[in-house]
């Protein structure tokens, strides 16, 4: 199976630059699985689709303002890195730009010495592992420097940094957000659960995963890399709940899926659990527990393209997508959802 399998022409200006001011208010693309049938409705009429005894899944993941700009002491060169994941204790695996200014030995500084980093090790892929000195809580600090780490095809900047976080987060510890959840409201929220629909909250901290494209040709020589998750005992047993009980799970985004897909036994049960998954999802991978997904618009040659087109069909997915760009649709982060039933 190679990469270019999943490679399409999106226009530039499909590429959404900033949220709509509501978020209930984004368009969304109804795919029928089955019938094959498109629809094309509001993001708020997913109240249409669900039914009393469905369990919407919903990662409460919360980014960290990850980005941050220092310099080697007594140098005057801007140096950003971007922080991935926690390998313990004060020690964070990072991105670097650029690389060559961050060796083993190196120190970096943050603003004026607040936030100071030995660099203590190159990673085989190319990222760094950083050792951090501070006074106070590190979150605090994080706030105080860091930025919005926003893909980098997003050029413009985001004024209400809160927009790049779903209402419903609450663990600290992405690098990215898990952006098919960015269209739902508190208010859309309380309706579902109004309607008798279970919603459970799983963990999965968005990692370099997101940020890596597949650069092999044959896509089973991709190497994912691991992210840390967490389902406790309430949401496996909403999840076990529904699907004793005829309903459907409805997996909010591919963070939730792959959640899910690791947790799940060859029943289609879930555990409560934690741990790491680096579980790569590409078509002729057969699904034990989700049973229908909500998702944005991915990038061209992208595992979250090719989790997609294992949900359905890569032809089909490929057809949607273009009948998504002939309606203008918003594409990636910032974009519009799909609902796939």
């Amino acid at each position: 199976m190679k990469r270019e399998d999943f490679n399409y022409y999106l226009p530039e200006n499909l590429i959404a630059q900033i949220p709509i001011e509501n978020r209930e208010e984004s368009k969304l693309l109804i795919l029928d699985k089955e019938s094959k049938k498109i629809e094309h409705k509001k993001f708020k009429n997913i109240l249409s689709y669900l039914n009393p005894g469905d369990c919407l899944v919903l990662n409460n993941t919360r980014v960290m303002p990850a980005r941050l700009y220092g310099n080697r002491p007594n140098k005057e060169e801007k140096i950003e890195i971007l922080l991935l994941k926690r390998v313990k204790g004060d020690i964070w695996e990072v991105m670097v730009k650029p690389g060559k200014k961050a060796r083993p030995g190196h120190i970096l500084e943050f603003g004026n010495g607040i936030l100071k980093g030995e660099i203590s090790k190159i990673t085989e892929t190319g990222t760094r592992h950083i050792n951090f000195e501070y006074e106070g809580i590190f979150n605090e600090i994080l706030d105080k420097l860091g930025e919005m780490p926003l893909p980098p095809y997003i050029t413009e900047s985001l004024e209400d940094k809160d927009r790049y976080q779903t209402v419903y987060s609450k663990h600290i510890g992405s690098a990215a957000a898990p952006t098919a959840g960015l269209h739902f409201t508190e208010e859309l929220l309380s309706e579902i659960k109004s309607r008798g629909v279970n919603i459970a909250y799983i963990t999965l901290h968005v990692g370099l995963g997101t940020f890596s494209p597949v650069r092999e040709d044959n896509i089973l020589d991709h190497k994912m890399h691991s992210e840390y998750y967490s389902i406790e005992e309430d949401a496996a047993g909403k999840i076990n709940r529904t699907k004793e009980n005829g309903g459907k799970v409805i997996s909010v985004g591919t963070t939730s899926t792959r959640t899910l897909e690791s947790a799940a036994d060859d029943n289609g049960r879930i555990e409560a659990s934690s741990g790491w998954t680096d579980i790569f999802i590409y078509p002729g991978y057969k699904f034990k527990i989700i049973d229908e997904l909500i998702t944005n618009f991915h990038l061209p040659e992208s595992t979250l393209i090719m989790l997609v087109s294992a949900f359905v069909d890569r032809d089909e997915i490929l057809k949607t997508y273009e009948v998504a760009i002939e309606e203008k649709y918003r594409f990636f982060s910032f974009g519009d959802a799909m609902y796939i039933k």
